[in-house]
């Protein structure tokens, strides 16, 4: 057979294995298409016993439904909170930790090795035992010798867990609309029905209280909802530190210092809300530029007071209290992400998504003005533009992002020397002052 005939053969043998496959393929989708046209008629057929996993959330106006699933998440959150340790069984456990430590033993610190570790779970019963995991041992282990692990390390884990999960389930009963975040007005409840178990709030007057939630609630907001959606996850809140802070003010005994630092004690939040109350000069609960401009030392820009106004919220050009909170928030928090996100916002002149050249000059133009009526010689401003840039090191060589100014580490010095003339003249003294340690850097002002 010659080549040409074996390819017509070929060819013919493919044409025919085609035909053959069209055959079974239309022959196989008849077979299951009817099979499925009778399933769909017979109860017994899976898709008709699965249950149905999606409800859509009830309408406002429906409020029997709303109440009803509100009532049902109360109920499962209770059940879900009966299965966590409590103080006693927690006693009853270190008891047993106590007494079932393994050898060899030592004075400094009690150990337990693993089959310690598992006796240890089945006396402790069913809520212990989703702590006492392979996993769990192995997280723990500290480099003992003989594969042990810290009793006092073990316990403080399942106690980290049971109030993880117990602060949960009491941040999910806020949750109103079930969606795993709370909003606003549930955040406020929330730190309204907490006040009174708080004893270092006990001596705040009621009539405060409204003004205290406002203030704390707004901390939350700012950091954990940065794209301003009005609502904060509740994962979001039990990974940052701000829920440590507040529950802190259960300690009687909380030093001064700490509560000087701590944004949620009531020396805090006095001191912010006297600032507002002394910036408003007129009285009349708002403030407008003149009376924002004496914020902190009182040597903030015109033009960085200009574009405050520009871009935050504002009622007929005056900032309302929770509008001021996120401006303090953000001065006195200037090296975080979110601080910079609200600095960088009024920096960003043009609405470019980078400081360039010009908004640099736009800013420091004002400092410069305010040295001169200083009586100070004006910096040029060539000088502080490579400086900028060199303390930056921007991916871009002509501009600063956002991402530039976290990145770099140094962020907030470069607001400050563009925004403030007592932070510009602190930065270019810096190493007199750090020569001089004994005496107070002085002010501007």
């Amino acid at each position: 057979m010659d080549f040409r005939s074996a390819l017509i053969k070929y060819a013919t043998s493919k044409k025919i294995d085609k035909t053959e496959n069209e055959r079974r393929e239309s022959e196989y989708f008849s077979k299951y298409y009817e099979e499925g046209k009778k399933g769909r008629d017979d109860p017994k057929q899976s898709y008709n016993v699965i249950p149905k996993f999606y409800y859509k959330l009830p309408r406002e106006e429906d409020v029997l439904a709303q109440k009803l699933r509100e009532e049902a998440r109360a109920i499962f959150l209770q059940r879900r909170g009966k299965q966590l340790l409590n103080n006693t069984e927690l006693k009853a456990l270190w008891v047993l930790l106590d007494k079932h430590h393994s050898p060899p033993h030592s004075d400094e610190e009690q150990m337990i090795n693993y089959q310690d570790f598992l006796h240890v779970a089945n006396l402790g019963g069913p809520k212990c035992r989703s702590y006492f995991t392979p996993t769990v041992f192995a997280k723990l282990q500290g480099g003992d010798p003989y594969g042990r692990v810290s009793i006092m390390a073990l316990f403080n884990y399942v106690m980290r867990k049971v109030w993880y999960h117990q602060t949960r389930i009491g941040l999910s009963l806020y949750d109103v609309i079930g969606q795993g975040y709370l909003r606003e007005v549930d955040l406020e409840n929330y730190i309204l029905e907490l006040i009174p178990t708080l004893p270092q709030l006990d001596g705040l007057e009621k009539s405060f209280h409204s003004f205290y939630v406002c203030t704390a609630v707004r901390k939350f907001l700012f950091f954990l909802d940065p794209l301003r959606t009005g609502r904060v996850r509740i994962q979001d809140i039990l990974a940052c530190s701000f829920l440590d802070d507040l529950l802190e003010l259960r300690d009687v005994d909380m030093p001064k210092d700490l509560q000087d630092s701590n944004w949620f004690s009531a020396p805090s939040a006095l001191r912010v809300y006297g600032q507002y109350l002394n910036l408003d000069k007129d009285h009349n609960g708002m403030l407008n530029k003149e009376e924002l401009a004496g914020y902190g030392t009182g040597t903030l820009t015109r033009a960085f007071m200009d574009r405050v106004f520009q871009e935050c919220l504002t009622y007929d050009g005056e900032m309302d209290y929770k509008t001021y909170l996120d401006f303090v928030l953000a001065m006195e928090n200037r090296q975080e992400p979110q601080s910079l996100h609200y600095l960088f916002r009024i920096l960003d002149v043009d609405g470019k998504g980078y400081l360039d050249t010009f908004c640099l000059n736009y800013f420091f133009r004002a400092i410069q003005e305010q040295m001169r009526v200083h009586g100070q010689e004006p910096i040029l401003f060539e000088d502080v533009k490579d400086e900028v840039f060199d303390m930056v090191k921007p991916a871009n060589p002509a501009w600063i992002t956002l991402q530039d100014l976290v990145n770099c580490g140094q962020g907030d010095t470069v607001v400050t020397i563009l925004i403030d003339l007592n932070g510009f003249w602190t930065y270019e003294n810096r190493e007199a002052m750090a020569a001089d340690t004994g005496d107070s850097a002085p002010d501007l002002m």
